[in-house]
Parts: C-alpha cells; sequence; structure tokens
C-alpha cells in the first residue's frame, strides 16, 4: 500500500434540480453543475442560471456539500463576458470553487480570488504540468488515461516537492471513478464538429460515437455492419471493486460521471461510493459489500462496466449494445398533487400504466430529490382500500417523505 488510507471526497454530478438533491441524499460530499452554456454538457442537462447561484449555494451549504461550477469548454472572445460574470456571481453567492480547462478561466479566477480546479481537458499526465497548474489552482484532474501506478507517483511527487496550490495546501488530485468514459483523449473530440458542426468542446456534444455504423469496401462496394460491437462506444468506468487501490494512490477526489442522467442513477451510484469509501476507513471493504455494490450500481443506468486504464489494460472494453444495460428501469405513472403531513400521506394523479399494491416506487422533484418505497397500501379518492389503479384516477399511498405537486411517480420495473 503506497499511502495511509483517507477518505476521498466524492463528487456528485447535479445535472437538475432532482440530481442535486439526489446526489446530497446519496451521501455527495460536493456537487458539480454547470451554468448557462459555458460548460460540456450545455446540450445534454437542464443547465443552471447564474440566478440560481445562491440558492444552490446556501442549499448545499446547509448539508456541508461543497459546490463546483464547470466552466470548462473553450472559450472565444464573445464569451469572456459571460465567462466574467458567472465567475463574479459564483464568488459573491459562496460557490467553492470553478473548474475550468480554457487558460482565460484561469487567468480571471486568480485575478478575482475564485478558487479553481483545473478540469481533464487540459490532459494532465506529469507532474511538472501539475506543478505548472499549481499556481493557479488546488485540485487538479488527471487524464483519464493514466494508469493507478502513474497517478501513485505523481502524488508521490506533489508530497516530495511539496507542491502547494493558492491556498496554500498540497495540490489534492482528482481521478473519474465512476461512469461513462468518452473515446477521446481525455474528451477531446472532433467526431460531432466534423459530423453535425457542434462542437463536443463547446457543450454540443451530439454522442454519434455510440451508434452503429456500416464498413464499406471502397473497391468492390461491399459493405459490412458492424454487428454487436459499438466500437467507438467505451462500457462505463466503474472502479469500486479497486477503490482500496485508487485510495491507496492517494487520490484526494473521486469524480462520478454523469450530468445528464437521471436522480436515481446519482442517488445510488453516490450511495455506492460513499458507503465504500467508509467501508475503507473502517477496514470493512471486501468482496461481499463490493458484490452488492456492483449488483446495486447495475440497476440504474449502464453501457455495462470495465475497469479503465487504471489496472494497465491497453486499449477500451467497448459496447455491445445501443443504450442502458440497466437491470431495472422505471414507468413513469403520474404526479404528485398534495401532502397529508398528519397522516403521513401522499396524493398522486396516476396518468399512465398500472399501480398495484406490492409495486416498487420512486420519487424525484426538484425539492424532494429521490425517493424509493413500497406501495403497502392504497385508497382511492373516496378513501377506500384498492388493490390497484390506473390513468385517470386519484390516489392515496403512506409515504415517508412530504411529496410536493412538482414531484413524479415512477413504478422500477425487470428491465
Amino acid at each position: 500500500m503506497l499511502y495511509e488510507l483517507k477518505t476521498p471526497e466524492i463528487m456528485s454530478p447535479a445535472g437538475s434540480k432532482e440530481a442535486m438533491m439526489a446526489a446530497i441524499q446519496g451521501g455527495a460530499h460536493s456537487i458539480y453543475f454547470g451554468v448557462e452554456q459555458l460548460n460540456m454538457r450545455a446540450r445534454q442537462t437542464n443547465n443552471f442560471l447564474v440566478s440560481d447561484l445562491e440558492e444552490v449555494a446556501k442549499l448545499c451549504a446547509s448539508h456541508q456539500v461543497k459546490t463546483y461550477i464547470t466552466l470548462n469548454t473553450i472559450i472565444y472572445d464573445h464569451d469572456l463576458s459571460l465567462m466574467r460574470r458567472i465567475v463574479d456571481q459564483a464568488k459573491e453567492a459562496g460557490i467553492t470553487a470553478v473548474i475550468a480547462s480554457d487558460q482565460a478561466v484561469m487567468n480571471y479566477c486568480r485575478k478575482s480570488g475564485m478558487p479553481l480546479h483545473i478540469s481533464t481537458q487540459t490532459n494532465i499526465t506529469n507532474i511538472e504540468t501539475v506543478e505548472f497548474y499549481s499556481a493557479f489552482a488546488d485540485v487538479v484532474v488527471m487524464s483519464r488515461e493514466l494508469t493507478l501506478r502513474q497517478v501513485a507517483e505523481i502524488v508521490r511527487e506533489i508530497k516530495r516537492r511539496d507542491i502547494t496550490g493558492p491556498s496554500g495546501e498540497l495540490i489534492r488530485v482528482e481521478i473519474f471513478a465512476h461512469g461513462a468514459l468518452c473515446m477521446a483523449v481525455s474528451g477531446k473530440c472532433y467526431l460531432s464538429l466534423h459530423s453535425h458542426n457542434a462542437s463536443a468542446n463547446r457543450g454540443a456534444c451530439i454522442q454519434n460515437c455510440r451508434r452503429t455504423y456500416v464498413v464499406t469496401d471502397k473497391e468492390e462496394g461491399y459493405e459490412l455492419e458492424i454487428d454487436n460491437e459499438y466500437i467507438m462506444s467505451a462500457k462505463d468506468l466503474c472502479t469500486i471493486d479497486f477503490l482500496d487501490q485508487v485510495v491507496a494512490a492517494g487520490v484526494g477526489v473521486l469524480k462520478i460521471e454523469g450530468r445528464g442522467r437521471a436522480p436515481e442513477y446519482v442517488y445510488h451510484t453516490t450511495k455506492c461510493y460513499r458507503e465504500a469509501v467508509e467501508a475503507l476507513a473502517d477496514g470493512t471493504y471486501n468482496e461481499t459489500k463490493i458484490a452488492d455494490w456492483k449488483e446495486r450500481l447495475s440497476k440504474v443506468y449502464n453501457r455495462g462496466f470495465w475497469d479503465g486504464y487504471y489496472l494497465g489494460r491497453q486499449m477500451g472494453e467497448w459496447s455491445n449494445h445501443h443504450g442502458s444495460a440497466a437491470t431495472e428501469k422505471k414507468v413513469y405513472l403520474g404526479k404528485g398533487v398534495k401532502y397529508f403531513d398528519r397522516a403521513g400521506v401522499g396524493e398522486f394523479l396516476i396518468e399512465n400504466h398500472e399501480i398495484r399494491v406490492g409495486d416498487r416506487l420512486m420519487i424525484t422533484g426538484p425539492t424532494t430529490g429521490y425517493h424509493e418505497f413500497v406501495a403497502n397500501e392504497m385508497r382511492s379518492d373516496d378513501g377506500h382500500a384498492i388493490e390497484s389503479a390506473t390513468g385517470g384516477t386519484t390516489i392515496s399511498i403512506p409515504v415517508e417523505i412530504k411529496i410536493r405537486n412538482s414531484d413524479k411517480l415512477y413504478k422500477i420495473v425487470s428491465a
């Protein structure tokens, strides 16, 4: 073991208010989110507005959760005014730090005194680059292509050289721990720009690497469909079964990818990794727990799992199907109407499909976040006990948390 085990920071995605609450409920130490269009998920997520920053900062601070804004796209001259406004408002609102890859953002954060993290888009692969960026940032994200041995050597050199950031503390190293991996080197892809004039480096990726392709013999015209091999679409990264090695390498921040994914994904991945780092800290990290975490992680959206390059793999493991390999899926039932505090009962309008007593249910909402429960009993709007209900009916179900009319109700079923 290279370093004394410590509990690293679990950093979770917040692509929406629902996902942000789910991250908090799952035990995240920090969240990261995009503002306006200057982030790498500008197309895929419901990004927050500058006017949301104070609310986000206060809510997360009340739960002792740090907040990071992703300002990690390429910045053009016409973006500078918006970039400065976001940084200024973030500092005023009490946002913890900005994540950036463009030197314009780094320079402005240093001038304005806004804490900064260096994004993976800068492709940090060696100690000299870490030392260079230490003048700007306290946290540096390693290139996704490094092995754990290389990461450990960089951490060892940070300590040996006593490389500190603007805060005066030793530079912390962050790595991707779970979620989607891009086929390009640390996310620097031009395929979407080439085919659809939609730059991934400006947050507009259309993910055309996830599609099926046909290869054509240009001399004779024969066509071959690449069957069962999405050759540009890697499986999702999962490090939970060798997290002891990750932590032993001295990693300080574990990033869960997924700002485009649903609240249940954010909740379950965050909770599993939080449990895992705590198990490492108290000496209970073992094969039985790992198997349970892997099984729970497989229930939410994923493209299959692999180890990334951390253990020395020479090339990626490619997905053999389109879309998710999750073992469970959600079916939309309806929405919240109101909550009866004294009775602990929620009223729902069922709009689609059938709900039955005994069904596993989930509720998501901007304030509610994520909540999973079982429909142990149901009553119709006239108060009678019922066994099932279909679209167009209003029902009441006992539920432990307060629901709101912005909440959505889903049934969890086998995929």
